[in-house]
């Protein structure tokens, strides 16, 4: 969960990522991460209606689609940047990402965590090299927490949604995506800050304009949603169990790419979540998060929008919680064997 102060977001003069970044970042990620599988399973087209083309984000080293912006952020840096450090505030796939990153240039790396953090994604991060400070009752206390901390020692402090390097370094995922399958007529990409959504508009604008990309988020935290629909950032409550969805308010940068480049915006209750990730378990083989199903999601809640057509879901990530996998047999599977 990434829930940040609105008011501190980056300014409205600051430069958006572009394709070429893009295409930059996938230069700089060559032989750091190889290209991620996308496979579609005969028993899921059934189940739902369309052909649906799952890109794997889950087998990635942190087990998300975010390393891929941790890694392009660090590689862009000059060591003596580098030798500075990062922090960063988060409790989710964003803070793994630039643990590893940082860890693969042998660069300091901090992430302030909210104190009741879980003690597991702690472990993670330690285990990365990151040194993990807990402050306050929640991710806005974090996050002022990590600002102090990096205007008294000079690391370079990295929004999890307003860095254009992340952005760039995750539309990697969706230039694989694209150019594997052009004539897709909808990418649909889970929602949390935005930067996968916007960086997969930033694609699919250049390399394929006729695909549409749907963003979806947990109606139980709909800040982006909200903020895409005003026209403005804006806060909303988080109710939802899906971490990687579970953020607080708009993002400035991916927003004003979403504005234009967004086709469609759903909203889905967690647990149509939950019925997603059984059926990728079940159909697809796919551990997947809470905001890793969420696209999968999508179609479930809407299937006369994609019924007949060639879809991409992006399972941006497999850090599914014990609790998560332990629920994934415990309610109805009627869909899937239907």
């Amino acid at each position: 969960m990434d829930d940040g102060c609105a008011a501190r977001s980056v300014p409205m003069n600051a430069d958006l990522p572009t394709f070429a970044d893009i295409v930059a970042a996938r230069d700089l990620l060559a032989g750091r991460l190889p290209p991620t599988p996308m496979w579609t399973y005969p028993a899921l087209n059934a189940a739902v209606g369309a052909t649906v083309y799952v890109k794997h984000e889950n087998v990635q080293p942190t087990g998300a689609f975010k390393v891929r912006g941790g890694l392009n952020l660090l590689a862009s840096l000059t060591p003596e940047r580098r030798a500075r450090g990062t922090i960063t505030y988060s409790t989710g796939n964003h803070a793994q990402s630039l643990a590893y990153a940082s860890s693969a240039v042998d660069a300091p790396c901090t992430v302030v965590m909210p104190a009741d953090s879980a003690p597991s994604k702690i472990r993670a991060l330690r285990a990365l090299g990151a040194t993990v400070e807990l402050s306050g009752p929640d991710m806005a206390a974090a996050q002022a927490r990590a600002e102090q901390i990096a205007a008294e020692c000079g690391a370079m402090l990295v929004s999890p949604g307003d860095t254009p390097e992340l952005i760039a370094g995750v539309g990697t995922a969706y230039l694989e995506i694209i150019e594997a399958m052009p004539a897709l007529d909808a990418m649909i990409v889970p929602i949390g800050s935005g930067t996968g959504a916007a960086s997969a508009s930033l694609v699919a604008g250049r390399l394929a304009p006729r695909c549409r990309v749907v963003g979806v988020q947990s109606a139980a935290a709909p800040a982006a949603h909200d903020s895409w629909r005003s026209g403005q950032c804006v806060r909303r409550p988080i109710g939802t169990a899906a971490c990687g969805l579970a953020t607080g308010r708009g993002y400035t940068l991916p927003q004003r790419i979403l504005r234009t480049g967004l086709a469609d915006f759903q909203l889905v209750d967690d647990a149509d979540i939950v019925t997603a990730q059984r059926l990728l378990a079940s159909d697809a083989h796919t551990l997947a998060e809470g905001a890793g199903a969420a696209s999968l999601a999508a179609i479930l809640t809407r299937p006369d929008a994609f019924a007949g057509l060639q879809v991409a879901v992006v399972v941006t990530g497999g850090n599914a919680s014990a609790a998560e996998i332990a629920a994934l047999a415990g309610a109805d599977v009627g869909l899937a064997a239907a």
